[in-house]
C-alpha cells in the first residue's frame, strides 16, 4: 500500500507558535491514526467477495486491494467498524487492540 510519507509535527508550547495556513506543502501525512484505537478490523479474505464496500466506505482510506485480497493498513485504520457494517457477507469484525 503506497501512502503519503508522514512527518513529525513538533507541537507548539505556545498558542502564538501554531502556523497560520498549512504548516506543510501537501502530499505529507502529520500523524498517524492507531495510536488511540480500541478496536482493529480483522478481515476472513478466504472468503472475502472483492465488492470493495469497506474499501470505498473508509473514511481514513485505511483499506486498499493488494494481489486480488482486501488488506487493512493499520497505522492508519483508527477502529471506527464502518467496514464492519457496509461487509454484505459479514466477513470483517472487531476485535481488541492487542489481542
Amino acid at each position: 500500500m503506497r501512502r503519503p510519507p508522514v512527518r513529525e509535527y513538533p507541537r507548539p508550547n505556545h498558542i502564538r507558535d501554531y502556523p497560520c495556513g498549512p504548516h506543510f506543502q501537501a502530499g505529507y501525512i502529520v500523524d498517524k491514526a492507531a495510536g488511540w484505537r480500541l478496536e482493529r478490523p480483522v478481515i476472513d479474505v478466504r472468503q472475502c467477495i472483492n465488492c470493495l464496500r469497506c474499501y470505498l466506505a473508509c473514511p481514513e482510506g485505511a483499506i486498499a486491494r493488494q494481489a486480488n485480497k482486501v488488506e487493512v493498513d493499520l497505522e492508519f485504520c483508527k477502529g471506527c467498524g464502518i467496514c464492519v457494517h457496509e461487509c454484505p457477507k459479514d466477513l470483517i469484525h472487531m476485535t481488541a487492540e492487542g489481542t
